[in-house]
């Protein structure tokens, strides 16, 4: 009797370890064969089409098959003076941009750790700017600056400069958008590690009558630096990409930013040169897994 009740039992158990096992696969196996679909087939597709002169608006008419080009095709691109002027506008546009978002945001974060009634108010609303669409903040800083009835130039006393298609300003506009809706973001990660300090620390501190100075460098700063360096990555791999907002205030053409994605947007989806386009998107990728490698040897540092 014993004995078959103990063989039952290891039966179900293995049945149910095999129904488990076949519950996990069931829902697993749709969502892994989704994101390969989805993610990763596109990114060989597209660098197969890169060593290419495919075109997605007519890829095989009258018997003109897409040309293998090979690596000629990065060698173009790299030579192209005009794809130097827009790497420059871009690395302008990332330092000016995520500068002003981890000096801003470690600077509110700093104020928010001191306690004031209304903080939980004031830090809800600081907030607000990072859950809005791209393309909406695109859109309402257009109108902000718009040099008739726009408020941006009357707040600042300045005449009737044309922010969003001036070609010497609509970098700086794109900037400003893009300062105003991420500074949160950076913000949040400094108070989270803010937070994290021991206050032992700040205490001993006290006792042995260290500086403010002294507190900041010594302590602060180096508590917080790994979480200020995982927003720096964030953010300048984003800075990068940046396409909505400078879309939005500025369109395309001549009165747009010179930036990478907004070139990289014109030959691929207006001009319908997608093998160019291809090779342009991993010239950009590969810059940015570069400069994000070296940020997160830094982080590593840090840690340690």
């Amino acid at each position: 009797m014993l004995r078959g009740r103990k063989e039952n039992t290891s039966t179900e158990l293995q049945y149910r370890a095999l129904s488990d096992q076949a519950l996990i696969r069931a829902f697993v196996l749709p969502t892994i064969v989704l994101l390969v679909f989805v993610n990763i087939f596109p990114l060989f597709w597209s660098l197969i089409l890169s060593f290419s002169n495919f075109t997605a608006k007519f890829p095989l008419v009258w018997g003109k098959n897409p040309k293998f080009l090979g690596i000629e095709q990065y060698i173009r691109l790299l030579a192209d003076p005009a794809i130097w002027g827009r790497f420059i506008t871009t690395a302008k546009y990332v330092i000016l941009s995520v500068g002003g978002e981890m000096i801003l945001g470690f600077g509110l974060a700093l104020l928010l750790q001191i306690k004031f009634k209304g903080r939980e108010v004031i830090t809800t609303l600081l907030v607000l700017p990072m859950t809005m669409s791209p393309v909406i903040v695109g859109l309402m800083w257009k109108l902000f600056y718009d040099p008739n009835w726009g408020m941006f130039n009357y707040l600042l006393g300045l005449g009737k400069i044309d922010w969003a298609t001036d070609i010497k300003y609509n970098l700086y506009a794109a900037v400003i958008a893009d300062v105003w809706m991420w500074t949160p973001f950076v913000m949040l990660l400094a108070l989270a590690g803010l937070g994290a300090i021991p206050q032992y620390l700040y205490e001993a501190a006290e006792v042995d009558r260290a500086s403010w100075w002294h507190k900041f460098t010594k302590i602060t700063l180096p508590m917080v630096w790994p979480l200020l360096l995982v927003a720096l990555i964030f953010r300048t791999m984003e800075a990068f990409k940046v396409f909505d907002i400078a879309m939005g205030i500025s369109g395309r053409g001549a009165t747009a930013p010179q930036l990478l994605s907004i070139y990289l947007y014109d030959t691929a989806f207006v001009n319908w040169k997608t093998g160019v386009g291809s090779a342009l998107g991993y010239i950009v990728l590969i810059m940015i897994i570069a400069i994000t490698n070296i940020f997160i040897k830094y982080l590593n540092k840090a840690k340690q």
